[in-house]
């Protein structure tokens, strides 16, 4: 492959995030919808210009990209932000995950659906978007409780997902008067619980070891080691890299005593990495299919943003917090992205008869979400910063 039209398009692409950047706090939309919009107009849904390798959806750029945001998120999750905020943080996403579950898959079973449908579904309605969530955020300035337990709850969020879905499919598995789903739960349990246990393999030595040569703050080297390692380690023992991520940042966080700024190389680095993947995001996109869509998907989209309010209100009455702040994390947890498409993705394999429904359903309404959500989460941040400021 000609390298020459990559190197000028990836140019024209950084350019043009910058434009959008600015027209997004003008027009005060987050610039990951835009983002996405400009992926779908320049990739196949469009004029389709973007060289191949920027539309083909390859897993392990998203796989890098992705582990970056989870490090990040990770950092998020400091010890003494944990002694703050870990009521909330746990009681929010625990019951968004819980209620979104059996909420959706409640009302999908009383319009009809068929159950091994309305199961899957309601297990894939529980994974969230870290990468987007935490670009909304990073890109309001916003700070203080609420910011900092938005971030908290996604970087743990789809933990909880993953179990949530593998224990779905299982149920699914018998109602479908088999074992089918036998085999998910262990898969489920191997995904989150390996992932947390590689990012702690991962982030045990490097919380000791990085840091040493410029004293105080590990070094870009140091930091894309960390992260690439997590990401290439996730893959090949398929394992989830986002928790992977998410732990090793974590432990580094809280055990690098000698760390000033454990995270600031990969700060830097982060937007380049994340803005190709939005914009892969938005080339992946097919909106034929919303054409589709189906009351089904109508239901899903509107059950799912209904349970991520009562969740949140749910959580934050559990935890504490006023009724209405909670009604704004859960909207704000509203993005869905790659995690849902991934759960659909192994529901096609262990039911090859429902697949064409689960899988069309999936993807046409990850589409409705990652274009409202980051608008969701942008005006739920800037409301819930208000009232908990």
């Amino acid at each position: 492959m000609d390298p020459a039209p990559l190197m000028i398009t990836v140019g024209v692409l950084f350019l043009a995030a910058l434009a959008l950047d600015t027209l997004g706090r003008i027009v005060h939309v987050p610039r990951v919808t835009l983002l996405i919009l400009l992926g779908g107009g320049l990739g196949p849904p469009g004029l389709d210009v973007l060289p191949d390798i920027l539309t083909n959806g390859d897993e392990s750029f998203a796989a890098m990209a992705l582990t970056m945001v989870a490090f990040l998120l990770g950092g998020s999750l400091e010890r003494s932000a944990l002694a703050a905020h870990g009521r909330e943080i746990l009681a929010i996403s625990l019951s968004v995950v819980a209620v979104s579950a059996l909420l959706v898959g409640a009302t999908l079973i009383l319009i009809g659906t068929p159950v091994v449908v309305a199961l899957a579904l309601a297990g894939i309605s529980a994974a969230t978007a870290p990468a987007a969530t935490r670009d909304v955020v990073r890109q309001s300035g916003r700070k203080g409780r609420f910011a900092t337990n938005l971030l908290g709850i996604v970087a743990i969020d789809d933990a909880w997902g993953l179990l949530a879905f593998s224990l779905l499919l299982t149920l699914a598995g018998f109602a479908a008067g088999g074992e089918g789903g036998a085999d998910a739960i262990r898969h489920g349990l191997w995904e989150a619980g390996g992932g947390l246990l590689l990012g702690a393999a991962i982030g045990l030595p490097a919380a000791y070891l990085t840091g040493r040569l410029k004293r105080g703050e590990p070094s870009l080297l140091e930091a894309l080691g960390i992260v690439l390692i997590c990401a290439g380690s996730a893959l090949y023992l398929e394992v989830s890299y986002l928790l992977a991520g998410m732990a090793a940042g974590a432990i580094v966080v809280n055990l690098a005593k000698h760390h000033r700024y454990p995270f600031h190389e990969i700060e830097r680095i982060e937007w380049p990495f994340v803005l190709l993947f939005f914009i892969m995001a938005g080339a992946l996109l097919d909106f034929d299919l919303l054409a589709g869509f189906g009351w089904i998907g109508v239901v899903y989209v509107v059950a799912r943003l209904l349970a991520r309010l009562i969740g949140g209100w749910l959580g934050a009455c559990l935890s504490g917090l006023d009724g209405r702040e909670g009604l704004l994390t859960g909207l704000a947890m509203a993005p869905q992205a790659g995690v849902a498409i991934g759960m659909a993705l192994v529901t096609a394999d262990r039911f090859p008869e429902h697949s064409a429904q689960i899988i069309a359903i999936t993807i046409a309404t990850t589409i409705v979400f990652e274009l409202i959500g980051p608008l969701l989460t942008q005006y739920a941040l800037a409301r819930g910063s208000d009232e908990a400021s």
